[in-house]
Order: C-alpha cells, then sequence, then structure tokens
C-alpha cells in the first residue's frame, strides 16, 4: 500500500511540474501578445488629434461610441505638399457610416469636383477645397451641411499610408474596368499596366489605380467607382489580419501616416464588433450629378432629389430621425441642373 501511495505522489508532482511548464510557457507567449498590443496602441496613439477636444458633432445633441453606437467617420486621403505651411489637399473624399447592430456599412464617395457651399466661407466652390481653405474642422463642416448627418470621427490618410496597408495584407485584387496606363507616384517612380479584367496588385499600383482620372471616360465618378471597389477588396484581405505581428504592423503604420479622432479603444472596440465583417456587409450609395463649366472651372453639380436619397439612407443607417427633407437643401443652382 506504501508504494501505491508513493507511486501516486510522484505521478502528482509530474503532473504539477507539466502544468508549472504550461502555465509558464502560456504567461511568456501572453507576455509578448501584450507586449506587441501594447507597442501597436502605443504607434497608433501617435495618431490621435481630437480637434482641440471636440467632444461630438455640433449636429448631435449626445456623443457616440464607435463601435458601440451608429456613427459615421469622414476618411480623407490627403496629398501633403512639400511644403511645411501648406495643408495640402484632399485628393480623396468618403464618408462611412457604421451600424453595429447588423455589422453593416454605407459608403459614400464625394467626387471632388462637387459644387457645395464651403462652410463658414458662405461660397460655392469644390468640395476638395474646404480642406486647403480651413483645414479638417472647414472639411468636416462642409460635408456636414452638404449630407446633413453629423460627422462623428475623420480619419486623414496620406499616400504612404495607402500603400503600406495594401502591401500589409499582401497586395489586392481589383477589377480592372479598360486598359489603360498610370504611373506611380514615388520616387523610382514606373509605368503600370492595367489590362482588362482581374488583376492583383501591389500598394503602389494600387495607388496608380485609383488616382488615374484622365483616362476614364467618366471621369471623376469612374475613378470614385474604382476607389470604392478597391476598398471593399482591402476589406476582406484585412479581416484576414489576425495574427499580432500583422497587428502590430498595421499600428506602426497607423501612427506614422493617419491623423485621426477615434481613439485606440474605440477602434479596437469597432474591430472585435465587426470580426465577422466582409465586403459583403458593405454597401456603396452614390448621387448624381451633371459637368458643368462655371467662370473657367470644371464642376459637377449634385442633383437635388439623388442628393436627398444619399442624405435619407445614411440617416436611416445612422438611426436618426428623417422627415424626407433637408434642413440644407442643395443650392438653386444645382436644383436646376
Amino acid at each position: 500500500m506504501g508504494r501505491v501511495e508513493e507511486r501516486q505522489k510522484r505521478k502528482k508532482k509530474r503532473s504539477r511540474k507539466r502544468l508549472y511548464i504550461i502555465l509558464i510557457v502560456l504567461f511568456i507567449a501572453l507576455g509578448g501578445v501584450i507586449y506587441y498590443v501594447y507597442e501597436s496602441m502605443q504607434a497608433a496613439g501617435e495618431s490621435y488629434n481630437d480637434l482641440d477636444g471636440r467632444e461630438k458633432s455640433d449636429l448631435r445633441e449626445e456623443s457616440v461610441a464607435l463601435g458601440k453606437d451608429p456613427s459615421s467617420i469622414l476618411v480623407m486621403g490627403v496629398e501633403n505638399y512639400e511644403d511645411p505651411n501648406s495643408r495640402g489637399r484632399t485628393d480623396t473624399m468618403m464618408v462611412l457610416t457604421f451600424n453595429p447592430k447588423d455589422n453593416s456599412v454605407k459608403m459614400v464617395s464625394l467626387p471632388r469636383d462637387t459644387r457645395v457651399e464651403i462652410a463658414e466661407r458662405g461660397t460655392m466652390d469644390k468640395i476638395n477645397h474646404a480642406y486647403a481653405f480651413g483645414g479638417t474642422e472647414m472639411a468636416i463642416h462642409t460635408v456636414e451641411n452638404f449630407l446633413d448627418i453629423p460627422i462623428d470621427y475623420y480619419a486623414e490618410i496620406d499616400f504612404d499610408a495607402f500603400v503600406n496597408i495594401v502591401d500589409l495584407v499582401g497586395g489586392v485584387t481589383v477589377t480592372v474596368p479598360f486598359d489603360f496606363e498610370e504611373k506611380t507616384m514615388h520616387p523610382g517612380s514606373r509605368w503600370v499596366e492595367f489590362k482588362e479584367g482581374e488583376q492583383h496588385v501591389s500598394g503602389e499600383e494600387a495607388l496608380a489605380f485609383v488616382r488615374m482620372r484622365k483616362q476614364d471616360p467618366r471621369g471623376d465618378i469612374g475613378r470614385n467607382a474604382r476607389q470604392q471597389e478597391l476598398l471593399k477588396s482591402l476589406v476582406d484581405e484585412a479581416v484576414k489580419l489576425r495574427n499580432v505581428t500583422k497587428i502590430d504592423d498595421l499600428g506602426r503604420v497607423i501612427g506614422e501616416n493617419v491623423t485621426t479622432n477615434v481613439k485606440v479603444s474605440d477602434g479596437l472596440s469597432l474591430f472585435m464588433s465587426m470580426s465577422s465583417f466582409s465586403s459583403d456587409n458593405l454597401e456603396s450609395i452614390s448621387y448624381d450629378t451633371n459637368p458643368q463649366w462655371i467662370n473657367g472651372g470644371s464642376y459637377e453639380i449634385p442633383v437635388q432629389e439623388s442628393v436627398e436619397e444619399v442624405r435619407n439612407a445614411l440617416k436611416k443607417h445612422l438611426e436618426l430621425s428623417s422627415d424626407g427633407t433637408s434642413k440644407t437643401p442643395v443650392n438653386e443652382v444645382d436644383q436646376a441642373s
């Protein structure tokens, strides 16, 4: 009987020893995860800019939390000039609305030549000029007035971030609508040949794909369609980023090349709430425009009825009250077009 008890004691000691080893390994692994997540959060946190304490949109009675409440974000692709005193310009403007109840996103691209009233100036001009005139806040207010919805968050992304993120996910596959060639932007630039049909592209090639405009028979409208398509492809690739080192790399890219008022905690909340998200949950909507020359400049004049449809769709998605009318009518010149 004594030998049996002795053997049982030895087995218990070996079991405890194995358990300790497993716990130590788990602790080390967890420590590595915590380190990577902490580092990525620190890097991503460097991109944070709350616009001097902006807690909410002026069109909101209460603030909302990204990932928990229906929210909107204005994404601006910013082309920075070498002159440090210049704000640069928004080459791309896009509004995304998120509804966490059904993990859905609506996306509307704002053609850069859309003729709108520039907030705080009271003049009619191209929508992408708002950023050049008054920076992020003027751009936000101009878009809020035009779409008649609150803009809760914003993100300014420069071209380096776009290129790096596409490369980080291993490139994306796009559908080329017709044959064309476009030059890449960075030093050592080259011409990229795009052939009609599906084509896998790197970050530099993706930027050339979405920036081309002059060769597109639909001009800025066609370019917006390519941007939306590429974003959907990027979403499908990005949701595969589940290993820790990729999250760390993504945090570094965001910290270096993105400016936003999305807190790291809110970003993680959105990431967790939309873990099963795919491009199938993303709907592209758009408003119609008519091209027009005004005082020697080329503009896209928004069609009133079409803009109202977009406004109402976004309000419904944001769960805002809507009576089918807008507090900010499109300019009379636009209505007549």
